[in-house]
């Protein structure tokens, strides 16, 4: 028992990690705007994070089982994923640098569960087609929850923001500035507002799904079983395909924790994406904003576990593309990628590397 609540201890601390790492991100463009002050942004993302994270449980499901074969998860496996997220965003937090908590958390749960696994490559559920009648994103595995939305999402991002801010110059250039300013500045609270509430949808649901893995790992293996009475909750018997298999209580904590670590802000990756890749205007950042949320939105409804820093970033380099070329500060954006291009492979072996380094092996019944 001690195991399995070690483990929902670590993810509620990658949560709230998650929360001050990646809220910078969500928070970053209404601040550097100026529309919000850091502590009015922060009490604003920490509100709507809360409620988006209770909103649905598409992604949640992704995590919990459509990436690995939980026959090879345990509670080893979990703490040693949660672990590889945790050090990646702790480092690249400390650079400032805005790279994907929720492929960090991919990352980890697939290194580790092919450690788990002895090498065995069949652990991990690289994609199942779907069904007959069903669009391509109705499929799941690696590849359809991951891999695709992994490269579509920037790429959206990017465009969907260049048109938006198009549109909008256009707009604009029929408009006095002082009318440009105050308009978007009052529309920027609102985006902004989106943006935290699809932020907390996407990745809140994220350890949501872990600590239900968790907590099933430990049901199946019986490290539960002589739990008392009042603790009888821990116990999930079946993650099926209802819609309410994440326990509501389960949903509660995590959007708690996330909303309190979005009250701890992430100053550093703020300074990244709010000054250093593009000066924004309130106009610049509620096409960013608007962008950035539409694109989360729509990938949790499909259970997509995308990336928020991939979404909001490419939507300022797509709104600075709109105005000119040379607004984007391309050494930053540099850096950026190379973060993004790292993270799920660096991750993945901090999550090999450590179950290997402290965890047993399974060999699942024939």
């Amino acid at each position: 028992m001690t195991l399995v609540l070690t483990v929902v201890l670590v993810a509620l601390i990658f949560e709230y990690i998650n929360g001050f790492h990646d809220t910078a991100n969500s928070i970053a463009t209404v601040v550097s705007t100026k529309v919000l002050t850091p502590r009015q942004a922060i009490v604003l993302a920490a509100a709507t994070n809360l409620v988006g994270a209770l909103f649905g449980t598409a992604v949640a499901k992704t995590i919990s089982s459509g990436l690995v074969d939980s026959a090879f998860v345990t509670t080893q496996t979990i703490i040693c994923a949660l672990l590889g997220g945790i050090i990646w965003n702790l480092i690249t937090w400390w650079f400032g640098m805005p790279s994907s908590s929720s492929h960090a958390l991919v990352g980890g749960l697939v290194g580790a569960t092919l450690a788990t696994a002895n090498g065995n490559w069949g652990s991990l559920i690289w994609s199942k087609a779907p069904e007959a009648g069903k669009h391509w994103y109705e499929g799941s595995g690696i590849l359809y929850k991951v891999v695709i939305p992994m490269v579509s999402s920037p790429l959206a991002g990017l465009l969907v923001g260049f048109l938006v801010m198009s549109l909008l110059y256009l707009i604009c250039s029929l408009l006095r500035p002082r009318t440009v300013s105050g308009v978007f500045g009052r529309a920027q609270i609102l985006s902004a507002g989106f943006m935290g509430f699809s932020h907390g949808q996407n990745d809140a649901q994220k350890t949501m799904g872990v600590i239900a893995l968790a907590l099933l790992a430990g049901t199946t293996s019986g490290d539960l079983k002589d739990i008392p009475d009042f603790l009888g909750f821990l116990r999930i018997d079946s993650l099926g395909p209802n819609k309410d298999h994440i326990p509501v209580w389960i949903k509660v904590v995590c959007a708690l924790t996330m909303a309190a670590g979005t009250a701890a802000g992430g100053w550093r990756i703020i300074k990244t994406l709010g000054h250093k890749m593009v000066k924004l205007q309130p106009v610049h950042g509620f096409a960013a904003e608007t962008t950035a949320a539409t694109v989360l939105f729509t990938a949790a409804h499909f259970g997509m576990p995308v990336s928020t820093t991939h979404a909001i970033t490419t939507s300022i380099m797509g709104v600075g593309a709109a105005k000119r070329l040379n607004a984007i500060k391309w050494g930053v954006v540099e850096r950026i990628i190379w973060a993004w291009v790292m993270t799920i492979p660096v991750t993945a072996l901090l999550g090999y590397v450590l179950f290997k380094l402290v965890g047993t092996p399974v060999t699942p019944a024939p």
